[in-house]
């Protein structure tokens, strides 16, 4: 696999377990930044108060207020930066958040957007509820069957894709999507929670916006909500920032510390959550339940060209289809028989999860027709024999509701 780090001679790792390091005072100093926590900032005169104002109105990143954050904020942001290679980070309370942002700050009335339609189901409830009230105009469409070139209107104002999709995980050519995007002047931005900005770097790829969701493998613990938008350029950043102070955004200075502290540990976490997935990806495949599996990492994946050329390595997510006359309830009770696997929406900790995929949301992407039941994993630090061990008890609970001949033997 291709690596898309920096020109530094310094190494990845090396420079994310020490961006934003606090200096040494008096000759010592802890190893991560102290979590700062306050509403007012105070100022040594008049003079000091109007030029912090001045500067920030500027575009530098001093603070005037407590909800422009102060050292533990600017640490978790220079940390991003390195992290995703761009010009400026914003801090959000929620990965929707981070998504909102970006579409309101680049979008106005009249204007039009194109969207893949296998991105994170809520934006589409920003769209129907916000967006639309607003006089925007999302058109969704598919990577792999579409022509986006011929779909740019003169009235596009952005492109926004995920890679790998939400839920089946379909890898988009995205370097040529961006040449595309830069020839009619769009900005285009991309979903980059599962790359989490260390398996991905979109930007250095040719997109203009990263957004995250810090809740997942950024924060990696599953106790901080958290989202993040990452520019590439002086302008998307005036815009980005025009927003975010407008609509009062901000991170509580606990939530940026506990960003910062998963970040240090990102390229350990992912690596094993990589190699515990690998494992479980592959005793699916051997299932005579499981029709097909979904994970880029697999050699058999069709995406799986694109994500040797472009990415780092996979994640922890795993989903797979049940082959046919596995119904909804089969499915439900393979996963309520699962005991390591909790039930739950979020991913990205260090714990498994297990989750029927919505049929509705499934059917928004135009690139799967199928009819099976799906059901996505996240295979966390556990060990992955108990995990495996488990997958196969609960797949015995699926075999005992059908019928002996419901099933034709896989070839």
């Amino acid at each position: 696999m291709s690596s898309t780090t920096s020109a530094s001679a310094t190494g990845a790792a090396t420079r994310l377990l020490h961006a934003g390091s606090p200096r040494l005072l008096g000759g010592s100093g802890p190893v991560n930044v102290p979590v700062v926590r306050t509403s007012t900032v105070r100022f040594a005169d008049t003079a000091a108060y109007a030029d912090h104002h001045h500067r920030r109105a500027a575009g530098e990143r001093v603070a005037s207020y407590g909800r422009h954050g102060l050292d533990t904020h600017r640490a978790l942001e220079d940390a991003l930066l390195d992290l995703e290679g761009g010009h400026r980070a914003f801090l959000t309370p929620s990965g929707l958040a981070a998504i909102s942002l970006v579409l309101v700050a680049l979008l106005s009335p009249g204007d039009h957007a194109l969207v893949a339609d296998s991105v994170y189901s809520p934006v589409r409830r920003v769209d129907a509820t916000l967006l639309r009230r607003l006089g925007i105009t999302l058109e969704y469409f598919s990577p792999s069957r579409d022509d986006l070139e011929a779909r740019i209107r003169p009235d596009t104002k952005l492109i926004y894709v995920e890679s790998p999709s939400s839920l089946l995980y379909e890898v988009l050519d995205l370097p040529a999507m961006a040449a595309i995007a830069k020839a009619h002047g769009v900005p285009l931005a991309t979903d980059n929670t599962w790359g989490a900005g260390w398996l991905y770097q979109p930007l250095a790829l040719g997109a203009n916006l990263s957004i995250q969701a810090a809740t997942k493998y950024i924060g990696g613990h599953s106790d901080v909500m958290q989202g993040v938008v990452v520019t590439d350029s002086t302008a998307l950043s005036e815009k980005i920032a025009a927003a975010y102070e407008a609509l009062g955004l901000t991170i509580g200075a606990d939530d940026a510390y506990l960003a910062l502290r998963g970040i240090r540990t990102l390229p350990v976490r992912l690596a094993q959550h990589q190699r515990h997935a690998t494992e479980v990806a592959q005793w699916l495949q051997a299932q005579p339940l499981v029709e097909r599996v979904f994970y880029p990492g697999l050699p058999g994946d069709p995406g799986h060209a694109l994500w040797q050329r472009d990415f780092r390595g996979a994640n922890g997510l795993v989903s797979f289809a049940f082959v046919d006359g596995v119904d909804a309830t089969a499915a439900d009770a393979f996963v309520n028989a699962l005991r390591w696997f909790a039930i739950g929406a979020s991913w990205g900790g260090y714990e498994s999860l297990a989750l029927i995929a919505d049929p509705e949301r499934l059917r928004e992407h135009s690139a799967w027709s199928g009819k099976h039941s799906v059901v996505r994993l996240h295979v966390g630090l556990e060990n992955p024999e108990d995990l495996i061990e488990d997958l196969q008890q609960a797949m015995a609970h699926v075999n005992r509701a059908l019928e002996p001949d419901a099933l034709a033997p896989k070839a």
